[in-house]
């Protein structure tokens, strides 16, 4: 994500499909960054060790219809900029 951190935190937010969650074995599409959640408790060098960096979002394609998958995307991708 271009902007890092808070861009990937703008991104989150603006999503209106995917939820924000970590994986929970769900059918639905879900959405989290890394290095603001799961690994915040880790320091940069720490998080770079385990392969997270600010500007990653982690996506996980649920069952929803495709076409309105790329819409949320794509309008939380123009709220970002």
């Amino acid at each position: 994500m271009k902007g890092g951190l808070e861009a990937g935190k703008k991104f989150i937010e603006s999503l209106q499909i995917f939820s924000h969650l970590a994986n929970v074995a769900d059918a639905k599409s879900l959405v989290i960054h890394p290095a603001s959640t799961t690994h915040a408790q880790l320091n940069e060098e720490e998080q770079a060790a385990a392969g997270v960096r600010p500007d990653m979002i982690r996506m996980s394609v649920g069952i929803e219809d495709i076409n309105d998958l790329l819409w949320d995307i794509d309008q939380a991708l123009k709220a970002t900029i």
